[in-house]
């Protein structure tokens, strides 16, 4: 699971940049407190707007849901890491990425990340031979079958 998050941020183009992806807000930026979601509306094209920010770039919008329902206490680190993998297991891919079938793992997941292959939001989407070599890379495995 960490390999597959890990991958995610790779995706996403936040691994490595500022807290390692936590505190980057879509476009680049970064922000400075955990405390909540940034609530920053970032114009990135003349058709396209955002509030994505952390290390898997969550919208204000399904923060406050997952919030809730997390009953998190702020956007930290680790509050980002349990979003992503609920998002996941909402996705009915944690078995998947459990057994290394990374191929259908991003694709169960691909309609929760624009940048993953086959997303369709008209955003860049990454290769799924790139985004593999992240993940095993992260320390993922593949399955044999």
């Amino acid at each position: 699971m960490c390999a597959f998050l890990d991958m995610i941020a790779h995706s996403e183009g936040t691994a490595g940049k500022g807290d390692d992806g936590y505190n980057v807000i879509v476009g680049g930026e970064l922000f400075n407190t955990y405390a909540d979601h940034p609530r920053i509306l970032v114009h990135l094209r003349k058709d396209l707007a955002s509030t994505a920010a952390g290390r898997y770039q969550l919208l204000k919008r399904y923060y406050d849901v997952y919030k809730k329902a997390l009953n998190l206490p702020d956007f930290s680190p680790i509050s980002q890491d349990l979003i992503a993998i609920q998002q996941i297991k909402e996705c009915g891919a944690v078995g998947e990425i459990k057994t290394g079938h990374f191929n259908l793992s991003v694709n169960l997941c691909k309609h929760i990340w624009a940048s993953l292959p086959g997303a369709g939001y008209g955003q860049h989407e990454n290769g799924l031979e790139a985004l593999q070599t992240a993940f095993l890379k992260a320390g993922g495995t593949l399955s044999e079958a």
